[in-house]
């Protein structure tokens, strides 16, 4: 391509991001999960590579975070414990080789990774969701460093080999027990928003060999089917972690990112109408369905990492049967942006793919929000989409839409205590307003601020969204880019979140009028 065709190509994906009136953004939803998964497994995303040093380990995620709230992100879902290893001091397991080359070697100087992301993640007022694997123990059984406090090493009669991978037994009782004990240290020890997993339950099918379990059957079976076993099992440790993150800290969240289709219709008339070569409650043995009606997750953000129009996985077929199926739970939908660099085809190569399946998802009550896997892909603006999302579909910040099963009740409202001029400095600011945290409030998640050119308005879209992590009040200043030039009259208020995103009152209002000398508050 001629250097003047790519430079037109850039020019028309900046127009495309741009091209939105004020009045448009604004139909994104006042309440919106946005969240983008981090992968450490084999350095996808984080850290880049082994051995690095903890100043750039943690230059790297702080650049990471900043790309992601610059992105319109509100939350991340971290991978803390990609093979039965850890990215964090643990009792249970050893630090990840993909840490410092090793497994088993603890950073140096020490740091704790994970308390040093939930800080810098709640910085920013977005939430953390502590990524596990639950099954996957060894990733590659030949390439792999195992060190020998390593639990395949302590218990090998928990495992099996599969391919080149080794893998829990989810049919031993005491994997379950291990499991669910490794998730109470876990949320007992960090701040962190949710516990989250994705789709590796029993794993995908190597060819048609089957998964080597046949004498654990036998001995645990209990006149069940083979495939109804395997579903019990994994109900079991979803059921017990479930129980456990509950008992221990029940305002953390339960989610998981099952594969994109449950059942296809063919084998049963309550499936999507697809025809996946693999599925859920067939092949991984992952009864979602079941956790949704038994209230075990609180969130599911299936996979959905087909195009529309896909001529066996339709997104949008799979997107109108998801909401049919949430149970009254929160519905993320999984976009699957990795597929622009993985052996793209002509939808993945256009433009219009990622948002069109956003504003889709928007027509859906039931759906709450988007996950995008994975977080490096965005690196390159695959597609103009960083630019599209900060520009155009997350301009604006979302809150995080609260679960009333788990919390309700609002905090109490903040307070103006001063509203004053801007200074007109060179970054045009033209508004300043103070306020501060109602007496007796702690642990709040974040203000939010709200800017309107009338009273009945105010309240209904966030304009900015602040962290409250250690921070009783707030001090903010409004740009002149922040304020429309038609407007005559400036109305701000501020209200709080709880650490469940449950919002307060608006505070009472401060007012501007623009003047020949520019914006001045009302008295």
């Amino acid at each position: 391509m001629k250097s003047t065709n790519i430079l037109f190509y850039y020019i028309l994906v900046l127009v495309l991001a741009l091209g939105i009136s004020t009045s448009h953004a604004y139909a994104q939803p006042k309440y919106e999960f946005r969240a983008v998964w981090i992968a450490t497994l084999e350095n996808i995303d984080w850290p880049s590579k082994r051995n690095l040093s903890v100043d750039e380990q943690k230059a790297e995620f702080i650049r990471i975070l900043d790309m992601h709230h610059r992105n319109g992100m509100n939350a991340v879902f971290v991978q803390i414990r990609p093979a039965a290893d850890a990215f964090y001091p643990s009792q249970f397991e050893p630090w990840s080789e993909y840490l410092n080359g090793k497994q088993g070697l603890a950073p140096v100087p020490y740091y704790d990774p994970l308390q040093f992301m939930v800080e810098e993640t709640h910085k920013r007022a977005m939430e953390f969701h502590a990524w596990l694997n639950p099954y996957r123990a060894v990733f590659n059984i030949y390439k792999s460093s195992i060190a020998p406090t390593h639990v395949t090493r302590t218990h090998p009669e928990w495992f099996f080999t599969y391919g080149d991978k080794k893998y829990f037994n989810p049919g031993e009782p005491a994997v379950v027990n291990y499991i669910t004990n490794l998730v109470k240290d876990l949320v007992q020890r960090y701040d962190i928003d949710g516990v989250h997993m994705d789709d590796y339950f029993y794993p995908y099918k190597i060819g048609s060999r089957d998964f080597p379990d046949e004498s654990t059957f036998r001995k645990y079976g209990r006149g069940m089917s083979k495939p109804e076993w395997r579903r019990a099992n994994c109900d079991s440790v979803v059921k017990s972690i479930h129980d456990i993150v509950f008992q221990t800290k029940p305002w953390v969240k339960f989610g998981i990112s099952p594969f994109g289709v449950w059942r296809n219709s063919n084998i049963d008339p309550a499936g999507s109408d697809t025809r996946a070569g693999l599925t859920n409650y067939d092949d991984l043995y992952a009864d979602i369905l079941l956790w949704l009606r038994k209230g075990w997750i609180d969130y599911v953000a299936p996979q959905l990492y087909w195009e529309i129009g896909h001529h066996l996985c339709d997104y949008e077929t799979l997107l109108d049967w998801w909401t049919k199926h949430t149970y009254g739970r929160h519905l993320y939908v999984g976009h699957g942006v990795y597929r622009v660099f993985e052996n793209p085809t002509k939808p993945w190569r256009n433009p219009n793919e990622l948002p069109n399946q956003i504003k889709l998802l928007r027509d859906y009550p039931e759906i709450q929000g988007s996950a995008f896997f994975s977080s490096k892909n965005f690196e390159r603006n695959p597609n103009g989409w960083s630019d599209s999302l900060r520009f155009n579909y997350y301009k604006y910040p979302a809150i995080i839409p609260p679960m009333p099963w788990i919390d309700s009740t609002p905090p109490a409202k903040p307070t103006i205590v001063n509203a004053r001029n801007g200074e007109g400095n060179f970054k045009g600011t033209v508004l300043k307003i103070d306020a501060k945290q109602a007496d007796g409030e702690e642990d709040l998640r974040a203000y939010v601020v709200y800017i309107a050119n009338d009273i009945p308005t105010l309240g209904q879209h966030p304009r900015y969204i602040f962290s409250a992590f250690n921070k009783p009040s707030l001090s903010v200043d409004i740009f002149d880019t922040d304020i429309p030039k038609e407007w005559n009259n400036c109305y701000v208020a501020i209200s709080c979140l709880s650490t469940e995103n449950v919002e307060s009152p608006l505070s009472n209002v401060a007012q501007y009028v623009k003047t020949n000398k520019g914006w001045m508050v009302k008295k």
